[in-house]
């Protein structure tokens, strides 16, 4: 079913005033909606909407608690339309069914986990060093922006918009431009729970005019961004200029350890998992697999067995475990990168193509990957793909191991397989990465911070301390001195 979707500006919605265009469903092609991109002028519209609603008394007054409530209504209205959700979100990206669900319930719990942290969030009171009491409190920035990714939307907006509103401020979201229909649908949640008209606007557009725009608004304090380093290192020197405080969760190329010692059946699940989920189209897909020498041929083996066994179909079915690729686009780039990989001097092991058969004709279908033989320093291992392509390399000692995990300019997630609690902890210090899983692959806490080292990005998402990141700090000062300060006492 074909929808024309309306903007939202400051609790309306309506048009906005740039080119119509529609989006697709990767799974065949067909048109899933019509709506029309928004301008310059519709951001400046935003943002001032935005700023004057943050000094309302409908939002600037609300006690911590009241925002909290707020908050806890949304995520309560993600669940009562879960599965509705789910299935737009699948039309959105052709993510499988029971990935969207996922990311549905996720969602619901971003927010209600941020209403908790508002409602027991303190400010301190800190050691005095003399005749006052000191304290330290949180303000809210003001208006931020939010601009979020194509593969996880409505996860991704959650974690945005849910630390901004319990911070306070006023949130505009920039959606991707090929998926904006999560974060529309959660306005009108947060709308019907009675966010105030103005403090959330939801904006969708190309990122070169509407993201563009954004990150330059004056009014704009700070900008939250997933997506692509390119474009994050844009946004950074742009921030810079106006002394802006930015969130930037960038690119990747993962690798995961597979120990001497290493169950392997353990391994083999959280390495497929870890690549072929999301049909790879994921930051922290663990792209580079370093198996060790000792176990590398019966590794192999069973993980080929594994690949051969994933079911690649249809979103809507409740067994497929990879969907189509975003788009064709998209897909002849990773194809791209499979060449250059083969090209390189590697062999290829499994898939490096479409797969075949009517289901697969319309959409954007790619088969799991896989690729051995190159060295660390192809581009193949450098660069990251955004796609289900996974290379194999051994690795003998510890030493040369860590030097090639960390040849790379990325630096945002890493997976340890062993049963040794000291070479987990020591690989895992050694490592420079933002997240380390150890025995387990790919899985989130929204109470945990998020983010990248390198040039995977900057600042944290979740986590309590993920309020902070929306707001600004003043220290007070409570003068008890019972004379007038001495350095202005007559002599």
């Amino acid at each position: 079913m074909t929808h024309a979707l309306k903007s939202f500006f400051a609790g309306h919605w309506r048009d906005a005033n740039g080119p119509a265009y529609e989006t697709h469903y990767p799974a065949d092609g067909s048109v899933v909606a019509h709506l029309h991109a928004a301008t310059i002028g519709d951001v400046d519209e935003a943002v001032q909407s935005a700023e004057k609603a943050r000094h309302h008394p409908s939002w600037a007054s609300l006690k911590r608690h009241e925002r909290a409530a707020m908050l806890y209504r949304i995520a309560a209205g993600i669940r009562d339309q879960a599965e509705a959700l789910a299935q737009l979100q699948r039309l959105d990206n052709g993510k499988p069914i029971n990935e969207t669900r996922a990311l549905v319930a996720s969602a619901a719990g971003t927010f209600q986990f941020f209403g908790a942290a508002c409602e027991t969030w303190e400010d301190q009171l800190t050691p005095p060093r003399g005749d006052f009491i000191t304290m330290s409190v949180h303000e809210p920035l003001g208006v931020v922006g939010a601009i979020t990714p194509w593969n996880s939307p409505i996860a991704s907006e959650a974690q945005k918009i849910a630390p901004a509103l319990a911070a306070g401020c006023a949130v505009v979201i920039k959606p991707a431009e090929i998926t904006p229909r999560m974060a529309l649908e959660l306005a009108r949640i947060a709308q019907q729970a009675g966010v105030p008209d103005g403090v959330l606007s939801v904006l969708p557009g190309k990122g070169s005019v509407v993201g563009d725009a954004l990150v330059r608004h004056p009014l704009i304090k700070r900008i939250a961004f997933t997506g692509g380093t390119d474009v994050g290192l844009g946004i950074q020197h742009l921030a810079a200029q106006k002394l802006m405080p930015t969130s930037l969760e960038l690119g990747g190329k993962s690798p995961t350890i597979v120990c001497a010692d290493a169950d392997l059946d353990h391994a083999v699940a959280g390495i497929l998992y870890g690549i072929f989920s999301s049909s790879g189209e994921s930051c922290i897909a663990g792209s580079r697999a370093f198996v060790h020498a000792s176990v590398y041929t019966e590794f192999k083996k069973r993980l080929l067995a594994g690949v051969r066994a994933l079911r690649v179909g249809d979103p809507a079915d409740e067994r497929t475990q990879m969907g189509p690729l975003i788009h064709n686009r998209h897909r002849a780039e990773v194809e791209r990168y499979v060449q250059l990989g083969l090209s390189e001097g590697g062999q290829l092991l499994h898939g490096g193509g479409r797969p075949t058969g009517t289901v697969y004709e319309r959409g954007s279908y790619y088969l799991p990957t896989v690729i051995e033989g190159l060295p660390n320093t192809a581009r193949m291992c450098q660069e990251e793909i955004f796609g289900p392509v996974l290379a194999l390399l051994p690795w003998h000692s510890e030493q040369d191991l860590l030097d090639q995990c960390h040849d790379n300019a990325y630096g945002l997630a890493a997976g340890i397989w062993t049963q040794d609690y000291k070479t987990a902890w020591r690989l895992g210090s050694a490592l420079q990465t933002g997240t380390v899983w150890i025995n387990t692959y790919k899985v989130f806490s929204i109470s945990t911070p998020f983010g990248g080292m390198k040039m995977s990005g900057m600042g944290r998402e979740k986590g309590r301390q993920g309020i902070l990141e929306y707001t600004h700090q003043k220290s007070f000062y409570w003068g008890l001195n019972a004379n007038p300060m001495p350095w202005a006492t007559p002599f």
